[in-house]
């Protein structure tokens, strides 16, 4: 039998936490900015996109996903994709509930 295989463990330094906090700042206060501007049915939608690219962002870095294995990427992005079709079904369903109303 053969040995498991080990991969590298690569060490991530300050400066790269450091941008990514500072990019999740701008994003959190861009979220905010956004919230009170009215774009009708697109808040929410809105919303949701910057809270997904800041959950990628954590996801990738803060979990260390970018420098895993493929076989982890694809269970992670798997996951990640279902969210995103749950999320498309309820915004739909969500945008969808006031069309009578109109």
């Amino acid at each position: 039998m053969s040995e498991p295989v080990q991969h590298e463990h690569h060490i991530v330094g300050p400066k790269t936490y450091l941008l990514i906090l500072l990019i999740l700042m701008v994003l959190t206060a861009t979220t905010t900015g956004v919230a009170f501007i009215d774009l009708g049915i697109w808040n929410p939608i809105v919303a949701i996109g910057i809270a997904c690219f800041k959950a990628v962002m954590v996801i990738l870095f803060f979990m260390h996903i970018r420098y895993s294995s493929k076989v982890m990427m694809l269970t992670v992005g798997a996951g990640f994709f279902t969210f995103l079709v749950l999320i498309t079904m309820t915004l739909s369903d969500y945008i969808s509930r006031s069309w009578g109303l109109w």
